[in-house]
């Protein structure tokens, strides 16, 4: 009996040293801990989410391919998407407390609804021990990132709505090319005669979430008011302007409706790159994009219309770099926002698609380099600079459902169930009920 307890004992303790060295093996070999950093040549793994055409794609893995050769310690997983489906994909994973480690961030709405959940990481002890280095960069760029004295976002780069028009469809159509001195009158003019003459669309139908709110600075107004608790502006006539400048376009076929927009599924899509419109009015770090998909088409760029433009325009960051509150791996995730603002290599893969870089050493190493296209973005936004206003910051967390609900309207004025006027009427009443809950 002694002799079997005994033997018994003998193959328990050799069955847990050979365990012991298979687990020891498997560590040796980096195997089975793929996401712990350390001292052992681990490699810890970050997820990280953007949104874009297809040319961005491309060209951010292009960068992810370069940090992981400076940083073989760590590996990136991309999740990456169009600009449509993003945020609703990214409550989802905050919803199940999945966001990713760094996540492409939009400035206003989105931002200030994940800060008022917590859900983004306080990037300033970062940058005040020089992980995040950004020495020369203006204290306006940097304040687009801050939320309630935190800084949750570092800019990728300079943007700011830019009219794109086709220089081919103008001439064909006889039609003067605009400059920043043009009106909505000026506007509304040439479109018509574009469409006359060449029987294609004059314009794109303006999207409302960008374009309402520059319509209302342009006339010394505001989208929200100081402390984001109401609209920032009382007279309903303003919104029933706007949409009938756009639905009458609508209605006489100068500009497409919904059913004709909704089929643009990407940059690629666009109207203007193929010659159906001569007019986009979208964000200056889109031109590579447009271009890009626009072949031999000349694309030129000049500010929004308006009579007060300078009021209108204004500078904002393209979009932010965040990191989560959960993340487990921050050091390391700065580490790539850090190579990203700071690397010149970042920004000859990308140009100017993420925006004008915000370090001015950045910029003057690029100048002799540039491309034509970005060469047009970088004096764009120094044009912009000259004639521009502060941005808007006070934006409410609750503002993604109210430009969401301006949407909704401006669809249904469009498709001819509400006037101008009940739209109008309308947003208003949706606007407020979600805002003051």
């Amino acid at each position: 009996m002694k002799r079997n307890l005994l033997w018994s004992f003998c193959l328990s303790l050799i069955l847990i040293l050979l365990l012991s060295a298979c687990s020891g093996s498997d560590e040796a070999s980096g195997e089975g801990n793929s996401d712990e950093g350390g001292d052992d040549g681990d490699q810890v793994t970050l997820r990280m989410t953007w949104w874009g055409s297809q040319s961005r794609h491309d060209q951010t893995q292009e960068i992810i391919k370069k940090f992981e050769e400076e940083n073989p310690d760590i590996k990136i997983d991309a999740e990456f998407t169009g600009f449509d489906g993003y945020f609703e994909k990214m409550a989802a994973q905050a919803a199940g407390n999945n966001l990713p480690d760094i996540m492409q961030q939009n400035f206003g709405e989105y931002l200030n609804q994940y800060a008022d959940k917590g859900l983004l990481a306080d990037l300033s002890e970062f940058v005040d021990s020089g992980e995040i280095n950004v020495e020369g960069v203006s204290d306006t760029v940097m304040e687009s990132g801050m939320k309630d004295g935190k800084l949750l976002g570092i800019p990728t780069g300079t943007n700011a709505l830019t009219a794109f028009y086709n220089t081919d469809m103008l001439e064909e159509a006889g039609a003067e090319l605009p400059d920043e001195n043009w009106t909505w009158e000026d506007y509304v003019e040439t479109a018509r005669k574009v469409h006359e003459e060449t029987g294609e669309f004059g314009a794109r139908l303006m999207e409302p979430k960008n374009l309402f709110e520059y319509y209302l600075r342009e006339k010394g107004k505001k989208l929200f008011n100081e402390d984001g608790t109401d609209l920032g502006y009382d007279d309903d006539q303003l919104l029933a302007d706007y949409f009938t400048m756009n639905k009458q376009l609508v209605d006489d076929g100068v500009a497409p409706g919904y059913d004709t927009i909704q089929q643009i599924k990407g940059v690629e899509d666009e109207l203007i790159v193929h010659g159906k419109a001569p007019f986009d009015f979208r964000w200056s770090n889109q031109a590579t994009a447009l271009t890009s998909a626009a072949g031999d088409r000349n694309l030129e760029m000049t500010l929004l219309p308006g009579t007060n433009n300078t009021e209108g325009m204004y500078l904002k960051p393209a979009m932010l770099w965040s990191v989560s509150e959960n993340s487990e791996h921050k050091e390391e995730a700065v580490r790539f926002i850090d190579f990203f603002t700071n690397n010149i290599e970042v920004y000859k893969i990308g140009g100017s698609d993420r925006g004008v870089p915000i370090k001015e050493e950045i910029r003057n190493q690029m100048s002799d380099e540039l491309s034509e296209t970005d060469k047009k973005v970088f004096d764009y936004i120094e044009l912009v600079t000259e004639n521009s206003s502060p941005i808007d910051s006070n934006f409410p967390p609750e503002s993604s459902e109210v430009l969401a609900a301006l949407e909704e309207v401006d669809e249904l004025v469009m498709y001819g169930e509400l006037s101008p006027e009940e739209g109008a009427t309308q947003f208003r009443e949706k606007a407020t009920s979600i805002l003051s809950r």
